[in-house]
Order: structure tokens, then C-alpha cells, then sequence
């Protein structure tokens, strides 16, 4: 369990960093230690290759030590301390070695909440959680207000190494895991803000069951005071959990509550009297992204940024410019008029069924990967109405073809046609083959990537890459 560092002295000490990876977090818990004068231990199972762009960006005079490719218990033994990542499993053998010496255990997004200043908006939830973050960020960027916004945490930004320049006043936007609350709950967070997108099964082969998993997201709101705000999804679960913060909801329907709701072209905001009372929004002419689930984030997103004082005009500015993140519904390239949309991000059913409502058209879907022992059913069903052929990848799509069989069977119908394949660019092929001019070509997995790539960002880079080969080549 992560120990309090507030007060440990780093210069000079030895700090072992479990697990470098390749989203932030080991970077910048390495480039804060290397900083404040502790000699840095780095160890991880992959390769120098497979860290290659982490380690393009640590400065060669930091007094690091590599050990990669394979963990020694010593590292674990013999340190004054272990940052885990919150990617490393918690009955790790090495781990155990460092309990029983002694050596205390946290993580970087611990380091940071410890010595953070700055006033915390959070946001949780098992889908929508990235593009809520960055569009809240967005909005409170576009304030006026003499503040600053920074943005950081599971959206692969370490903010650890920027922590002395975070002021008081500063807004503090982090995107949080399951895994990383689950780390954070000695600390009991208390965020002034927190927002939970929705929740539905995920992670179980890390968390075991559903219920731990529901306890790993609670912990954003079960320690907050009454002067706090939770902004919850009303179409979820997550509208009931126990808070005793002040709870904004968002949702289609106006229930007479404090939040945003709204579902045609415009929403309509009624907050706490003390912030700003009832504010009418065009949110569909302001919003660009597509998907009845990206107007529940851009719900979300602007409950959280008038509960923190955005005003009318920075919220219509950052919506209306916001484009997006990669890797989530992206437009790639049109290819003889196949439309063909990257959402490598999508590693839950419920992510995967979303995208494909946000299209008419007939859809290609390629979609599996790896097993986080998750029911995909959804994914199946909605296969079965709205697209017309299926890719199946990875560890899980043998399993998704017999589900799409069911179903298909279940509702009378021929079904989309489905076929598995062992790499990505053949699907890629395949999908563009079965398509037509006027279909979509969607990169949807509903499952993690690690069985073919070390992330989602390396999966989505190569979907990008092989549909622009194909673009390139049929002029």
C-alpha cells in the first residue's frame, strides 16, 4: 500500500521506479527524482527498444541506473524507496520483497497529490474519461480569470516535475484510472471537483471483481466535504453513489436537480445560486464531435467548468474549438469514399457500442484484442444491426465471432459477415475490400491492446498508418 512521502528528503537517497512505460507517469516521477538529488533506479521487463521514446526523454546527466529487460530483487531490498506504476499488479513478487524489507511503496500521481498546492478537478469513469478531461481543460483555458490550468494524469501527462510551479489559485485538471485511485486511497483525495462519467465492468482481470472495481472509482468522491462538488452521470449508476459533496447532475432529461440536461439543440444548466443560477447553451451548434456519448462528455465537462467559474464565454470558445483527441473517433482518411475513423481508445464494449451509434452508414468494424475477461455481448448485438462486416483481432476475437453468431441467430438475421485475423494490416485490407463507397471503416476494439502492441496509441498509429498506405495508394 503506498506509504506517505510528504516529508521524505529525496537528495541523496536511493528511489527504485518500477515500470518506465510510455505514458508520462515513470518519465516524470524519474525527471522529479533525478531533480531534487536522489540516485534513480529504473527498472522495467521491456526491452531498450521497446522504451525507446521514454528514454528519448531522459537527460543522460540524471544519476539513473537502467535495468531493463528483467527486475533484480535487490533493486527492491536494497533502496530507501519504490514509485510503482499503477500498471504493475499488486501481488508482484518483487513487491513483496520490498514489503518484507521494509522499503516503502507509492506511486508518481501519489508524489504529486502530496505536494500539490493547486485546486484539484478530477475526472473518473470507464469511458469518456480523456475527452471530458481535455475538454474541461479547454474551457478552463479559455477563462479570462488570472488563474492558471494544468493538465495532467492518466491522460499521459506527468505533472510531478511542475509541481513547485503550481500556485494555489491554479485550476489542477487530472484524468484518474481505477488503478491510480486505487493507489491514492491512503491518501483519502478530496478533490474540489470530481467527475464521474458513467460506469459499467472493466479491468476485472486486475481487480478481480465488479465490486472492487466499483470501490477503486469511488474514492473520488467518498472523502469529499459538503463545500464540494460531484458532477455524476444521471443515466448511471454513478448518480446514486455516496457523496456528501454538492451533486450535479447531467443527463437528456431535466429533473428538476442541480446539473445540465438537455438532449436537442440546446442545454439548459441550473447551478447552486451562489455560481450562476440557470444559463440556456446552443451546444449542439458549439459542439463538433460526434456521438450522443460526446455530448454527455461535453455535458460533463461543462457542469465541472461553471462549478469551478468558467463563464458563458469560455465555455462557448473552448467547445466550439475543440477537435478531439487522437485515438478517439479520429477521421483518418477517406479511401474511394470509405470513410475510416480511428478509435483505438475504445477498450471497453460499452466505448465500442457508443461509436458505432454515432454513425448511420453501413459500418466495417474491427474489433477485439486483449482479454480483460469482460463480457462483450454488447459489442455483438449491436454488431449485428449495424454493420456489415466485422474484423475480429486478437486474444478475444474468437470469442466475439461466436457472440456475433448468437446474436444473429437470436434476432432471425443473416448477420454481419466475420472474420478473424492474427495482425492488423491484413484487417485493414480485408475491411476496406468488404466496404463500399459510403461505408465507414471503424477502428473500434472495445478491448485493451497488449496482446499485439505495448498501448492503444501504438495500435491506433498503425491503423492510421496502413489506411493512409491505402489512401496513397488508390491516388
Amino acid at each position: 500500500m503506498p506509504a506517505p512521502t510528504t516529508n521524505l528528503e529525496f537528495h541523496g537517497r536511493t528511489v527504485t521506479v518500477m515500470g518506465l512505460g510510455g505514458f508520462g507517469g515513470g518519465v516524470g516521477a524519474v525527471r522529479f527524482l533525478a531533480e531534487t538529488g536522489a540516485k534513480v533506479i529504473v527498472t522495467d521487463l521491456r526491452s531498450e527498444r521497446e522504451l525507446s521514446p521514454s528514454l528519448a526523454q531522459m537527460d543522460r546527466a540524471w544519476p539513473i541506473t537502467l535495468r531493463l529487460g528483467q527486475h533484480d530483487e535487490a533493486d527492491f531490498r536494497n533502496t530507501d524507496l519504490v514509485v510503482v506504476s499503477p500498471a504493475v499488479p499488486k501481488n508482484s513478487p518483487f513487491l513483496a520483497v520490498a514489503r518484507d524489507a521494509g522499503i516503502p511503496l507509492t506511486s508518481e500521481l501519489n508524489l504529486f497529490w502530496e505536494r500539490n498546492r493547486g485546486r484539484v478537478l478530477a475526472i473518473t469513469g470507464s469511458n469518456g474519461k480523456s475527452t471530458t478531461t481535455a475538454l474541461t481543460h479547454a474551457i478552463l483555458e479559455s477563462d479570462r480569470a488570472p488563474r492558471r490550468c494544468w493538465l495532467g494524469g492518466n491522460i499521459g501527462i506527468s505533472l510531478l516535475p511542475d509541481v513547485r510551479r503550481i500556485q494555489p489559485e491554479d485550476w489542477v485538471i487530472l484524468e484518474l484510472s481505477s488503478f491510480q485511485l486505487e493507489d491514492l486511497a491512503p491518501l483519502q483525495p478530496r478533490p474540489e471537483i470530481a467527475v464521474v462519467t458513467n460506469f459499467s465492468p472493466n479491468h476485472l482481470d486486475r481487480h478481480g471483481t465488479v465490486e472492487a472495481y466499483r470501490a477503486a472509482k469511488q474514492n473520488l468522491l467518498c472523502w469529499q466535504a459538503t463545500e464540494q462538488f460531484a458532477v455524476v452521470n444521471a443515466l448511471s449508476e454513478v448518480a446514486d453513489w455516496p457523496t456528501v459533496a454538492t451533486r450535479l447532475l447531467f443527463g437528456p432529461s431535466d429533473s428538476g436537480q442541480l446539473g445540465i440536461f438537455g438532449e436537442g439543440s440546446e442545454v439548459m444548466a441550473r447551478m447552486p445560486a451562489e455560481s450562476s443560477c440557470e444559463l440556456r447553451m446552443p451546444l449542439r451548434r458549439w459542439l463538433r464531435l460526434p456521438g450522443t456519448h460526446n455530448w454527455q462528455n461535453a455535458q460533463a465537462a461543462i457542469a465541472a467548468s461553471l462549478a469551478a467559474g468558467a463563464s458563458l464565454e469560455a465555455i462557448e470558445q473552448g467547445v466550439s474549438n475543440f477537435r478531439g483527441l487522437p485515438h478517439r473517433l479520429e477521421f483518418v482518411a477517406d479511401v474511394q469514399g470509405r470513410r475510416c475513423f480511428n478509435d483505438s481508445k475504445s477498450t471497453t464494449p460499452e466505448a465500442t457500442v457508443l461509436a458505432l451509434k454515432s454513425f448511420d452508414e453501413p459500418t466495417v468494424l474491427l474489433a477485439g484484442g486483449y482479454d480483460k475477461l469482460i463480457d462483450l455481448s454488447a459489442i455483438a448485438a449491436t454488431a449485428v444491426t449495424r454493420c456489415r462486416a466485422v474484423a475480429l483481432l486478437g486474444q478475444t476475437g474468437p470469442r466475439l465471432g461466436k457472440l456475433i453468431e448468437q446474436a444473429a441467430r437470436a434476432a432471425n438475421v443473416a448477420g454481419p459477415i466475420c472474420r478473424g485475423f492474427e495482425s492488423l494490416a491484413p484487417a485493414v485490407a480485408w475491411s476496406l475490400q468488404e466496404s463500399g463507397p459510403g461505408d465507414i471503416v471503424l477502428l473500434s476494439p472495445g478491448c485493451a491492446s497488449y496482446d499485439w502492441f505495448q498501448n492503444y496509441i501504438e495500435r491506433g498509429e498503425a491503423f492510421t498508418a496502413f489506411v493512409a498506405a491505402h489512401a496513397a495508394s488508390k491516388g
